[in-house]
């Protein structure tokens, strides 16, 4: 099977960490990263183009070093320097960076002086009240980092779809090509499209003598069989996303698919109405008394409850079933319906092609309009744009527009919104943009009725047009 760029871009993430922690050159650290942003970006699969035989060097920011890296990971699933690493340090202390007011120095001060390599240590060191006295931390950081560990501890791991789509797909692909099967369905909270991902729900239809059963514990991405039985398995891959293997009959196939893809509150009402119609709706089918009425397709189930069919991406009980009913039902927005995009970088700052690159790429997708949104100065590790700086890209797109066809790049800029509200660069400047992105960079740490107050007051800038959305500043 091949290896997924995700799975590249993890490593090489992985070893920037632990090179962060052991305080190695930053450069180096940062070639790991833009390595990783790279190859996770990337539209085509790294294994295809290695067996092509394509110089990885071409793409930005891969150098011969990365792309031998890429290669070895290709080739033996490991990566000697990440193993290297592991031998120095703890694989675990990546998990220590992913909280809350702990950065790479604060990580290595943990391990070297106090020797936590875990979660577990680290939140057993913070209750005992044993970091508050260490040079960096103080109370108030102890009693942060306690909380960020609980939350962490009590939510279920998550992947973001763009990640998951690279192991449902393939694994969705392997499982039709196994003799036997009809039908393969991927559902749950990857059907309905949801931004993160907690496990995958697969269906399948086969016929008796089928061995897709064994054939899916046998995958070679399985890291291991949690359970193995005649209609259910579920597995656990390298990757540590969870996955659940249904075999079910040909004719309650629809009523299955729209049971496990849910939501939960939605199955809930769509079993409501079929009760007042005494009917009786679960995954085998839809019932009445003891009689099947329906259930081979989704649309039947629908049907059955006086309803049209409904999108998976709308099943959350918010409304649809209202809408399905008065004929109301939305179009739902498709790739080709986009006109622009409102956000993007460049090479200028922290992207990795230049002002014309992302034009005609952007035409190429039949995009009519383009806003660059380059950081602003505060950003200093993306190289954020000054005064002058901006000015000069303001020309530089101006120039272009002059020469391009059939695209319009809008001037524009994220702007680092300040601890006060006010903006990273002056009112005049703004003032001269076509629209101006706020963003929440720093002191994620304020409370909920400063980090608000903050935001609102940057949010009345009369040059302000849209908010950038952080979880980092969402506080529960």
């Amino acid at each position: 099977m091949p290896v997924h760029n995700a799975d590249i871009a993890a490593i090489f993430n992985k070893i920037a960490d632990l090179l962060e922690i052991e305080g190695a050159n930053p450069f180096r650290v940062r070639a790991y990263r833009n390595g990783a942003q790279t190859v996770e970006g990337l539209g085509r699969n790294v294994s295809a183009m290695i067996e092509a035989d394509e110089d990885l060097t071409k793409l930005s920011g891969i150098g011969k070093e990365l792309a031998a890296k890429c290669m070895e990971i290709v080739t033996t699933r490991q990566c000697c320097a990440l193993e290297k690493l592991h031998r120095q340090l703890p694989p675990e202390l990546v998990d220590l960076l992913k909280i809350t007011g702990l950065g790479p120095k604060r990580v290595h001060a943990l391990y070297h002086d106090m020797g936590i390599t875990s979660l577990e240590e680290l939140q057993k060191a913070a209750r005992d009240k044993r970091l508050r006295d260490m040079p960096g931390f103080g109370e108030k950081i102890e009693a942060r980092i306690i909380g960020a560990i609980e939350s962490r501890l009590e939510k279920k791991p998550v992947i973001m779809r763009a990640v998951v789509v690279q192991y449902a797909e393939s694994l969705k692909e392997y499982l039709k090509n196994v003799k036997g099967v009809n039908q393969v369905a991927v559902a749950g909270s990857y059907r309905r499209c949801k931004e993160t991902i907690g496990d995958l729900d697969i269906l399948v239809t086969a016929g008796r003598n089928s061995t897709v059963m064994d054939r899916f514990v046998e995958y070679d991405e399985v890291r291991e069989v949690v359970a193995h039985g005649t209609t259910r398995a579920m597995v656990i891959l390298h990757s540590g996303l969870q996955v659940d293997l249904r075999v079910v009959d040909k004719d309650c196939y629809g009523s299955a698919l729209h049971y496990f893809t849910g939501s939960k509150a939605h199955n809930i009402v769509i079993r409501k109405l079929g009760q007042q119609r005494g009917l009786k709706i679960n995954e085998y089918g839809v019932f009445q008394d003891d009689k099947k009425v329906a259930g081979d397709t989704e649309e039947s189930v629908f049907q059955a409850v006086g309803l049209v069919f409904i999108p998976p991406e709308l099943r959350e009980n918010r409304g649809e079933i209202e809408a399905a009913r008065s004929g109301m039902l939305p179009n739902l927005i498709k790739i080709t319906d986009l006109k622009g995009d409102l956000h993007v970088h460049t090479s200028a700052t922290d992207g990795r092609n230049t002002l014309a690159e992302m034009a005609r790429a952007a035409k190429d997708r039949g995009l009519q309009y383009l806003a660059i949104t380059e950081h602003s100065k505060r950003l200093t590790v993306a190289r954020g744009l000054d005064n002058s700086r901006l000015l000069r890209h303001i020309e530089a797109i101006d120039q272009l527009n002059a020469e391009l066809k059939g695209i319009t790049l809008l001037k524009s800029i994220e702007v680092d919104i300040l601890e006060d509200g006010s903006l990273d660069l002056p009112d005049d400047l703004l003032a001269t943009l076509d629209l101006v992105v706020g963003s929440v960079h720093s002191r994620f740490n304020l409370t909920q009725e400063k980090q608000t107050e903050r935001i609102l007051r940057a949010m009345d800038h009369p040059h302000f047009s849209i908010l950038a959305w952080s979880s980092k500043v969402v506080r529960s």
